[in-house]
């Protein structure tokens, strides 16, 4: 499995294996079945998540106790409660894995080592960030801005083979619609 992460890595930076192996000596590699959870609302997230197979979602509840799916993350992929993770505080989210998935991961503090020995994996480090960061403004501008087929659309270039993987509900809470919605652009957009 870490071969596969050792791919991925070495695709975003230069690194040599000198510097994976210092990486590798800290991970942990695991095995999830699908609807194991890795994180429940309640607990504190102090790992980081690499997704070598398989597919997770983090969501959280409404008040309503209506789950709300925020992120997706598939192969090759980092799932992780950022707030959580930063701040050491209680999440208020939910990662599940939503088929049988391949995850290797780090202790917080393995990881920050890393980090300030290895100026190669910090700046990957930073890299990820800034385009995650992007990413989320994205999201927040097509959630307030884009129709329910513009949503759709986008949905299937970011996620092209999600629809095997997680029920139609989940799509439509990540999409901000209601399940019928997303059903009838589903059918409208087949058509064209």
């Amino acid at each position: 499995m870490f071969e596969i992460f050792e791919k991925y890595l070495r695709s975003w930076v230069d690194i040599s294996d000198e510097e994976l192996n210092s990486i590798r000596k800290v991970s942990t590699e695991k095995s999830l079945r699908k609807s194991q959870s890795i994180l429940h609302d309640g607990e504190t997230w102090k790992l980081n998540c690499f997704i070598a197979k398989g597919c997770f979602r983090l969501y959280r509840f409404g008040k309503d106790g209506v789950d709300h799916t925020m992120r997706f993350g598939v192969e090759n992929w980092w799932i992780t409660d950022q707030e959580s993770y930063n701040h050491n505080t209680p999440s208020l989210y939910n990662i599940e894995a939503l088929a049988t998935s391949h995850i290797i991961i780090w202790k917080k503090e393995e990881w920050e080592q890393l980090l300030l020995r290895l100026p190669n994996l910090k700046n990957f480090q930073e890299r990820l960030s800034a385009r995650s960061y992007e990413t989320s403004q994205h999201r927040i501008y097509s959630l307030i801005s884009n129709s329910a087929e513009e949503k759709y659309v986008e949905f299937q270039k970011t996620y092209p083979n999600i629809f095997n993987k997680v029920p139609l509900h989940m799509v439509a809470s990540y999409l901000g619609m209601s399940r019928e919605t997303l059903s009838r652009v589903r059918k409208d957009h087949t058509k064209t």
